[in-house]
């Protein structure tokens, strides 16, 4: 309860409020005034901060809790694909995804092409033939095609795309990256893997596909998008020059609604473009804004498994093209990566890392370790994204390092992601597959991020629900759960989720829980999450979404 009784300009009243504030974790009645908290309690205790211009909103009961942050997302390419792209889910089979590529072919004029997403990291073999690329080429009708996984790492394309961007038969494969070869013939099949997939996207922008308002467009449904799931802070886990641009240009506008990070590569990545590294740093005040703070970079140190380009400490399974002890390469070395940390302690940014096999954790656990060694502490928050597979020896050292784990994306139950795994790791090493229990018990900080578009979807009630149950919460692999030992407490998670997603990305003294004098960034629910079955939890409705006291998603009433 504050002790002056300020007149406040939004009273929320008649709740069941979850702070995540340890002091008080629940409370009837919030106050806010200039966009911050300034009462928080009883309805009693709010009550005196109500004046004749006050907006008093009756929650009737409902749950109300602050807004989600989300560590990891990917904003101008999740609005892209909502609004611009062929969209079909990673369970999708070869013949019905041909389908929707010749429906979209049949009204897309000559010349143009058609990019869609997501097939499933398990028809990577599959789609790896001369069969498979005659079946592309004849469902394309003569448009270039660009199909992306779902691990957004590797793409699918037919010949038209092929002769657009120069690559025959006798072009040699890119630096961390190479073209997909039938097994039997040994020619191109379409398949575009890590630095493959550049120079397909690089041809799509050379040809005037993507616009400066498509670009806008894009970020501003996707603000509207995480809004409407209680996302209220992201984290932009690869921002180039135009997402901070067009980040920037919202705020500037009024329009941002909500905080926002950047992340920026220090190497140009294999699916983006654009100035990358110290080209880069030197422009990230010219995109500073009071809700954008672009303070962190990214460091892609390995691919993904299912494509077997993680790097791991043993073996992938044998295969023709890698034989019996591939264990996939890191895109850095140890020293590289020493001295990208240490350049970005120096510049005042921290670093998220892309490791997605468990050598690639060590590297960066390794890497940070040497830092540390040299440049005392720090209270810079570097964390690894992804996270999801990890040494037992490597967990503690989380804690010990201060490592953040950056959780994303929302996988952690059985998936058709998972099925890619089980091809090139076996089964008993893919399904070792986040460790989050282990984790929690290790006092390591622990985020959740979407990953979007890597998942279609950035609702992370739905992500939610699977660090809770382990299981697939859309329906799919009925009955089945990924290493159960591993699920975690609702409680946690919406820690996970609000308070320590905001700390790992520098705001934590700003979001993160309903405090006086922080953000007043709020969600009211339609079901209690706390109470509610675990398997409803994915269900969840965000009804209203405050941000900083203004209502940016949902109806005045409540009724």
């Amino acid at each position: 309860m504050s002790a002056v009784h300020a007149v406040a300009d939004l009273v929320l009243t008649n709740g069941c409020i979850y702070t995540v504030d340890p002091a008080r974790s629940s409370a009837e009645a919030l106050a806010v005034r200039n966009g911050r908290i300034i009462a928080v309690g009883s309805d009693a205790d709010v009550r005196p901060h109500i004046g004749p211009e006050t907006r008093v909103v009756d929650l009737g009961g409902r749950l109300a809790m602050p807004g989600i942050v989300d560590i990891h997302t990917h904003m101008m390419m999740g609005g892209q694909a909502d609004l611009f792209e062929l969209r079909f889910g990673n369970t999708l089979r070869r013949e019905a995804i041909l389908e929707q590529v010749r429906a979209a072919a049949e009204t897309t004029p000559e010349g143009k092409w058609i990019i869609g997403a997501q097939w499933g990291s398990d028809l990577l073999a599959l789609f790896n033939s001369e069969e498979s690329l005659a079946l592309l080429d004849a469902a394309s009708l003569g448009r270039p095609v660009m199909l992306r996984d779902d691990t957004y790492h590797n793409r699918w394309v037919n010949t038209a795309a092929l002769r657009l961007a120069g690559i025959t038969e006798d072009t040699p494969d890119p630096d961390q990256g190479s073209f997909g070869r039938d097994p039997s013939s040994g020619r191109l099949t379409g398949i575009m893997i890590e630095a493959a997939a550049g120079l397909i996207e690089r041809t799509i922008v050379a040809s005037g596909h993507y616009t400066e308002d498509m670009d806008r467009a894009a970020v501003a449904h996707s603000i509207a998008t995480l809004n409407q799931h209680g996302v209220t802070a992201f984290l932009d886990a690869a921002a180039m020059q135009p997402v901070l641009a067009a980040l920037k240009g919202l705020d500037d506008r009024g329009l941002l609604t909500a905080w926002a990070s950047g992340a920026m590569p220090v190497t140009e990545p294999s699916f983006l473009f654009g100035v990358a590294g110290e080209e880069l740093f030197a422009l990230r005040d010219t995109f500073r804004s009071r809700h954008v703070r672009p303070d962190f970079t990214k460091v892609f140190l390995d691919g993904v498994p299912g494509a077997r380009t993680a790097a791991f400490h043993e073996p992938y399974t044998p295969d023709a093209v890698f034989g019996c002890c591939f264990r996939g390469t890191t895109l850095a070395t140890v020293p590289e990566l020493v001295r990208w940390i240490g350049r970005c302690e120096d510049l005042g940014l921290s670093v998220k890392i892309h490791c997605a096999g468990d050598a690639a954790v060590t590297m960066a656990l390794d890497a940070l370790d040497v830092v540390r060694s040299f440049n005392g502490p720090t209270r810079l928050t570097h964390h690894i994204a992804h996270a999801s597979y990890i040494r037992d020896a490597d967990i503690p050292r989380f804690r010990e390092l201060g490592m953040g784990a950056d959780l994303s994306p929302f996988i952690w139950f059985p998936t058709a992601f998972l099925e890619g795994h089980k091809q090139t790791m076996g089964v008993e090493r893919a399904t070792r597959f986040w460790p989050n229990r282990d984790l929690l018990d290790a006092g390591a900080l622990m985020a959740g991020g979407s990953d979007w578009p890597v998942i279609p979807n950035p609702n992370p009630w739905t992500g939610i629900e699977g660090l809770v149950t382990r299981q697939n919460p859309h329906g799919d692999f009925p009955g089945e759960s990924l290493w159960p030992e591993q699920a975690l407490d609702i409680a946690t998670v919406l820690e996970i989720f609000t308070i320590n997603s905001a700390r790992m990305m520098g705001l934590g003294d700003v979001v993160g829980s309903l405090e006086i004098g922080k953000s007043a960034d709020i969600i009211v629910l339609d079901q209690d999450v706390l109470t509610c079955p675990a398997g409803a939890i994915g269900k969840t409705r965000v009804l209203q979404t405050w941000f900083e006291g203004r209502l940016v998603h949902g109806a005045e009433g409540l009724a």
